[in-house]
């Protein structure tokens, strides 16, 4: 984490050498133009890709699922019924649209279908990391680019051959997909100076918030226009063109690109005096693994009827935001030892994971019906507050070098705990009665044809 006197000392060090000094003033001179914000808006496209590519499948799966059809095989297809059509457009657009057919799958299989993305994620970071600093973070990200692209143009194919190969395609792409949004942290550490790193990855994380926004917005009308497979044909289309970016354009660091000015790439070079890779990722690597751990505390807890739902979910959400808010209000007064502060950020994470057996799945008890849609909607909002965080870094920073970090920790910790406090007074795991799924049987359906 750079603090203010960290920054002062960077500048400084620069400075002292005239050469260094005139490529500083050239780069910011240069603004958006310079590499390190090419390669941001790359990225920004490729965050994009996959973020379509992960919620794709929750838009498209209820044109996919045949809710009125007598019980068959799990993986029986039918012709979508065509209706006639009123307008000479509605007419065109069947001669556009492809055979769709929808599947009798059950709850429980649509349920096993969508969170299979996530079955290989949680352990694909640490390998990620390490492939990355062997063969590179341009290779990791676009391969894992280009292999959930491909396999999402499969989607629909591999839903009509079987359950099964749906399942384990999309174990496979939930890697890949962990190889992007992991990966392009490691290019990071070789492109990004101290003094531009938050503006660069804010720019490339806003793909995440625009992509939500974009399948949340035309997925649903894909489907009904021209069929449900052209969701996954279409972004995995674009995937696919975003990787004739990824390779040819991004490279590891700057010493190696063929296009990049001597001044600049003096700039970079010499802005970037320590590499903290792996210091950084020991947080996201104990968050993840204290999520499995977390989840099976909550499901042996619920299941020896020791603790009621809501107050498993209550509590959990309780610790995983309290703790984690204490450790922020402490981090700016232990920055003098990086081991103190690395170990402050590692608890940080393992405590704020516990939220995931919290609050943050909350919504599969008070609403399954519209789980998939309840879940794109916090990925919307958790990704509009990653793009917005940075920017108030940076204000606060600006005002006061010395104690920014400090306003802004404490900023975070009041946030969270106005957050908690309004769920443990509204939070509720019961069903809701507008979440609630209509029953319809062939007796009434009779008796409103009579």
């Amino acid at each position: 984490m750079s603090t203010g006197a960290d920054i002062k000392t960077t500048v400084g060090d620069i400075s002292n050498d005239g050469n260094l000094n005139m490529a500083q003033q050239q780069s910011s001179r240069r603004g958006f133009c310079s590499f390190p914000h090419g390669i941001a808006l790359i990225l920004q496209l490729c965050n994009f890709s996959i973020y379509t590519q992960q919620m794709n499948l929750s838009i498209a799966i209820p044109a996919m699922v045949n809710n009125t059809a007598p019980p068959s095989q799990p993986n029986a297809s039918t012709e979508v019924p065509s209706t006639e059509s009123q307008h000479y457009w509605n007419e065109t657009l069947k001669g556009f649209k492809a055979v769709a057919p929808t599947y009798d799958w059950s709850p429980e299989i649509q349920g096993i279908i969508l969170s299979s993305l996530n079955y290989g994620s949680f352990l694909a970071p640490i390998p990620v990391g390490y492939i990355a600093g062997i063969f590179g973070a341009k290779y990791v990200v676009g391969a894992g680019l280009f292999i959930s692209s491909v396999l999402t143009l499969f989607i629909p194919l591999a839903a009509d051959v079987g359950v099964t190969l749906l399942i384990v395609l999309r174990v496979v792409q939930g890697i890949a997909q962990v190889m992007v949004l992991t990966g392009q942290f490691s290019i990071w550490v070789k492109w990004a100076p101290p003094l531009e790193r938050t503006q660069l990855t804010s720019i490339a994380a806003s793909g995440a918030v625009l992509g939500s926004f974009i399948i949340l917005l035309v997925g649903g009308l894909l489907c009904q226009t021209i069929g449900w497979p052209y969701v996954f044909y279409i972004f995995g289309g674009i995937g696919c063109a975003c990787c004739l970016l990824c390779f040819p354009l991004i490279y590891d660091d700057p010493v190696n690109h063929p296009f990049i000015s001597a001044g600049e790439k003096t700039y970079i070079v010499c802005s970037l005096a320590q590499q903290s890779g792996i210091l950084s990722s020991l947080p996201s690597v104990v968050g993840s693994i204290c999520i499995v751990l977390g989840g099976l505390l909550a499901d042996f807890l619920l299941s020896r009827k020791i603790l009621r739902l809501i107050t498993i979910r209550k509590l959990f959400t309780a610790i995983g935001v309290l703790f984690p808010s204490v450790i922020l209000v402490f981090l700016p007064w232990v920055r003098s030892s990086h081991s103190v502060t690395i170990t402050f950020l590692v608890l940080c994470s393992a405590g704020s994971s516990l939220c995931q057996a919290g609050s943050l799945i909350n919504f599969l008890d008070i609403a399954p019906r519209y789980s998939s849609f309840l879940r794109g909607l916090m990925q919307v909002f958790a990704h509009t507050a990653g793009a917005i965080s940075p920017t108030t870094v940076g204000f606060f920073i600006s005002q006061d070098s010395e104690f920014g970090w400090r306003n802004v920790f404490l900023l975070s910790a009041a946030i969270n705990i106005l957050g908690l406090a309004f769920y443990l007074i509204f939070g509720s795991a019961d069903l809701q009665d507008w979440a609630k799924e209509q029953t319809f049987t062939h007796l009434s359906a009779n008796r409103e044809m009579r």
